[in-house]
């Protein structure tokens, strides 16, 4: 069965009554986590497009980026994203449901709101409603304020990122824990690692981006201290 196929069984089982716990509980183990993480996705991302009154082409189009969809899955795929812009449930509820699934891995999470960031700057512009949208999100999600500024300076344009941030490190430490700390994020956003924390083998091409990040803020920090 086919992912799309198993999200969509997901869904239909909401659609028909079954709470949200139920279904989640029914996803905890793999492969189906790779499910829970892409229904995830799909409704607060389809919730998170409307938080600034309209869904764009742009942003459909940034999910596809993050889930390839071949021909033969396309209609499912549109229905379940339509499903979840219906308001399946509120988006805190997915939120806090997907937070307990993945309490012992903050790195999923991480992945989760860097594929929102993605799609909310799809159009080219972050409105403040993305913005309260990600940080309530970011906040259920125990993600701090300091790694929330982080993400968004990476994704937002008129923000600059620290690359001490970006590392999570401090500007007083020396620069060879600054190289162990780059190192490990380096083999933590390693492929093989994503899929082992359950994510989406399509959501994997986040980690491009972030693997950038890295290490443009390791080539700065370096460059800085010659």
């Amino acid at each position: 069965m086919s992912l799309w196929a198993r999200i969509s069984d997901a869904l239909a089982a909401l659609t028909a009554g079954e709470g949200l716990a139920e279904v989640f509980d029914k996803l905890r183990a793999p492969p189906e986590r790779s499910v829970a993480f892409a229904i995830a996705v799909i409704a607060l991302g389809a919730k998170m497009a409307k938080a600034d009154g309209q869904v764009t082409r742009d942003e459909v189009t940034a999910f596809r980026e993050v889930f390839h969809i071949a021909d033969k899955d396309e209609a499912g795929a549109a229905k379940v994203f339509n499903l979840a812009r219906q308001d399946v449930a509120g988006f805190e509820d997915y939120a806090t449901r997907i937070h307990a699934m993945f309490s012992s891995q903050p790195e999923t999470l991480t992945d989760l709101i860097e594929g929102l960031f993605h799609i909310a700057m799809a159009d080219g512009f972050y409105h403040p409603n993305e913005d309260a949208f990600l940080e309530e999100v970011a906040h259920i999600f125990n993600i701090s304020d300091s790694d929330f500024r982080a993400l968004r300076a990476r994704f937002v344009p008129d923000a600059t990122p620290d690359p001490y941030s970006v590392l999570g490190v401090d500007p007083g430490w020396a620069l060879e824990d600054i190289r162990k700390a780059w190192r490990k994020l380096v083999r933590e956003n390693h492929p093989d690692a994503m899929m082992a924390r359950g994510v989406p083998e399509e959501a994997v091409r986040l980690a491009e981006k972030r693997m950038m990040d890295i290490n443009r803020a390791w080539e700065e920090i370096l460059g800085s201290s010659d």
